[in-house]
């Protein structure tokens, strides 16, 4: 039996995203055939997108080393290189993949992303541009075009290029990925919100549509938009909590802010909710999505039942833990819109004190207890907001 056979087996596997079984099949040629520099070359695509950043790289230098005039190999030593972070010989791989081989957009497609998360925006739209002049259909190239021009602050380029991504590959996670951050960047939050949902409908594991479907759902609030750029222009942003010693009033500030939260996350389960329940909108959601805004709903209506009989037995600490357990709806609406999987347990366990602490609080008749529960509970946004910053997830690979 020859190698060809099994070789595009795994060919096939790995565009089926089945990288284990494509690696099953090409150590089995590799068995027969030690010096096969094709089979090395897919067996570290295979190694690469399960994450095995070593071995990939060496595997791919293997393939290299076996047939140095082969541009495939250089191409894919290039693409492990790059997961494995050691972008400029990355960088040197892919241009000598160039040097044997102009017509391949793929190549220039890899040295957009190494380029875009290097920042180097410039170098990003160049190597799209490049890439897309050999294939103009290729939707991936557009969003990374896309993503260049609004790094260099071509916002309005941006948004015409992520919309032709979206007609391009209307599946593409990353297209909808693009989208919604250049509308985000041109202030429509709400298109964003739209785009950030779509892309968890296709790919729930894309962490950092989570992220940014928080901002989307925070920008679509005009106060909160006015007050962030207040804080930002002005006051450093989170340092306008060290102005509260000298200016007590700007307590009111926070207050605000911390309802208009509460209000938009119940607006957000109730319109959750009512979405998975109706049979033509159902599909768009995770089961975890309907669970949360499930949830969300319960805590209102056990905390109106408490506050309702706070107010009928005159008992305060009661009523005040009524208002604590309401309140819950921000932490709860916070941790499930957590990219990283480590934040969303953290604050999934800060929910959980805070439920203790307004019950305990309500058993004791201890109202002040009651009370500052409830106050966590609403100030969860800029708890959450340094959670998810120093437990950003790593980049999605885009």
């Amino acid at each position: 039996m020859t190698a060809a056979a099994p070789i595009e087996r795994a060919r096939t596997l790995l565009q089926l995203r089945r990288p284990a079984d494509a690696e099953r099949e090409l150590r089995g040629v590799l068995v027969q055939e030690p010096q096969n520099a094709m089979a090395h070359a897919f067996l570290a695509v295979a190694l690469t997108e399960q994450r095995r950043g070593q071995e990939a790289v060496a595997t791919a230098g293997e393939a290299v080393r076996l047939v140095p005039d082969f541009w495939f190999g250089h191409y894919v030593a290039g693409q492990a290189l790059f997961r494995a972070g050691r972008y400029d010989e990355a960088i040197a791989a892919l241009r000598t993949a160039l040097n044997l081989n102009l017509s391949y957009a793929p190549i220039w497609e890899v040295l957009a992303r190494i380029h875009l998360h290097r920042g180097e925006w410039s170098l990003t739209v160049d190597a799209a541009r490049r890439g897309l002049e050999i294939d103009p259909e290729e939707s991936d190239l557009v969003s990374l075009l896309a993503l260049g021009l609004s790094g260099l602050g071509q916002t309005a380029a941006a948004g015409d290029a992520a919309a032709q991504a979206v007609r391009l590959s209307p599946e593409s996670a990353l297209a909808h990925l693009v989208y919604g951050r250049a509308a985000l960047a041109r202030g429509r939050a709400g298109e964003a919100a739209e785009a950030f949902r779509e892309v968890l409908r296709l790919d729930p594991s894309f962490g950092q549509a989570r992220d940014l479907l928080v901002a989307a759902l925070k920008q679509r609030n005009p106060l909160y938009r006015w007050l962030e750029r207040l804080r930002g222009r002005f006051f450093g942003g989170w340092r306008l909590v060290l102005l509260l010693p000298v200016a007590p009033p700007l307590i009111a500030v926070f207050v605000l802010i911390a309802l208009l939260h509460w209000a938009a996350w119940v607006a957000e389960a109730f319109t959750t909710l009512r979405l998975t329940r109706a049979r033509a909108t159902s599909l768009l959601f995770e089961a975890g999505e309907s669970r949360v805004a499930v949830l969300c709903c319960g805590l209102l209506a056990a905390g109106a039942a408490l506050l309702a009989l706070g107010i009928a037995l005159a008992g305060e600490p009661v009523g005040t833990a009524g208002v604590a357990v309401m309140a819950l709806v921000t932490p709860v609406q916070e941790a499930a819109h957590t990219g990283s999987p480590l934040g969303r347990r953290i604050l999934f366990g800060w929910v959980g004190l805070l439920a203790v602490a307004a019950i305990v609080s309500a058993a004791l008749g201890a109202v002040a207890g009651a009370l500052l529960s409830c106050y966590a509970a609403l100030a969860t946004i800029w708890i959450a907001a340094g959670v998810r910053r120093l437990l950003a997830p790593a980049p999605d690979p885009v």
